[in-house]
Parts: C-alpha cells; structure tokens; sequence
C-alpha cells in the first residue's frame, strides 16, 4: 500500500516521501507510530503543489547557488530538543529537519538528500555539509540545544559523551555477567542428573554382567 512519510525512517525514505510498503508493515508498524499516513489523492496532491512552491526558490544555476551558499554559510540553525541529562536525544535531528529549518529561516529551499549527515542523536555543536548545487558546496552551522538551556562546553559535551558510553558499556557487562550465572546454574543443575545417569548405567551394566545364582 501506498503511504506518506510524516518523519524520515531509515531505508525507506525521508518525511514527505510517498512509497510502497507491506500492508502488514504499514498497519502495525508505521501507522500506529505515527510515522506515516495514508497516501490519499488530496493529500498527495497537496504535498507535490507545497513542493512546487518551494522549488521555485531552489537553485538553478552555478550562479545562484553560489548566492545561496554565501547566505548559508553565514546562516547559524538552532534546534531546541528533549535531552537526557548526558545528552542524548528524545528523538533526533533529521536532513528533514535541517531542510524545513533553512526553509523557515531563509525561505531557500534545499534537496534533503543532499544534506549529507546521519540523524544527530546528541546536544552539540555541528558543522553540516551541503551540496546546493553541482560543484558548489557548504556547511552549515547548526546548534543542537537542551530545551529551555543553553548548550555546555565542549569539554563538558565530550565528558557528557564519555560517561554515557562508559554507562552502556558498564550495563552491557552487567546483563553479561549474569548470562553467565544462568549458564553457570544450569549446568549445575544439570550435573547431578548426569551422574545419576552414569550411576544407573554402572548399576545396569553389573546387572548384565553378574552371574546368576542357582538354589
């Protein structure tokens, strides 16, 4: 079935896109989340005219792209997000994200598959790579802000990053070790079994051996 993209998901498409998915996967995946809806005539139609409308404001030669690269590159995009307190993301910042930013911010709209970075799941400061045009390229600063504060040192942001990583690693050891104590209690529970059966087997086997006695 056909259905429209309200976020981007990865491997399948970015947010706006129309595409064919399983039924199944759409019904009780996709949108129960929320990470889509159906793809309606109206609705279709509605996105390919908001599209058009942005395109006029694309660049479409050498020229104007350089023109736009100039504002771009002095152009600084926030993002206030929900962050844990290492500062990590509830959620991510997508090349949707970044290209509806640019959008409301310069009215320049740029294709979302060129801008060339994986979701940003962390608080930070990011220099994001853009191609406007063929041959000409830049990158935009980008801030990515705790909501309702302001973004810590560098130094801080890489402790931040530094203890979150040590805590995953310290929780992936712990569900390990205790792997291993499952592993570990059944192997003994499965030890006395074991040499019941060996015993048994000795007891059978004196059975077979042991000569029969006449009155």
């Amino acid at each position: 079935m056909q259905i429209i993209l309200l976020t981007d998901v990865e491997k399948l498409g970015l947010r706006g896109d129309v595409v064919d998915v399983a039924r199944g996967y759409a019904r009780n995946y996709l949108l129960p989340r929320r990470m889509a809806e159906t793809a309606t005539p109206a609705r279709v139609a509605e996105l390919r005219k908001v599209d058009a409308q942005r395109a006029k404001h694309e660049a479409r030669s050498s020229e104007q792209a350089s023109e736009i690269a100039e504002v771009l590159g002095k152009t600084v995009l926030r993002f206030e997000v929900k962050a844990g307190p290492t500062g990590s993301l509830f959620g991510s910042v997508t090349p949707s994200d970044v290209a509806d930013e640019i959008w409301r911010a310069r009215k320049i709209r740029v294709d979302r598959r060129k801008i060339a970075i994986d979701p940003i799941k962390r608080i930070g400061r990011y220099s994001i790579p853009i191609e406007v045009f063929q041959d000409v390229d830049v990158e935009v600063k980008t801030l990515v802000v705790p909501e309702g504060g302001e973004l810590p040192p560098e130094e801080e942001l890489a402790a931040l990053e530094a203890a979150e990583v040590e805590a995953e690693a310290a929780a992936a050891a712990l569900v390990e070790a205790k792997h291993v104590n499952i592993d570990s209690v059944l192997s003994e529970d499965d030890a006395p079994s074991l040499e019941a059966s060996g015993e048994q087997s000795e007891a059978e086997s004196d059975d077979e051996t042991s000569p029969e006695v006449e009155d």
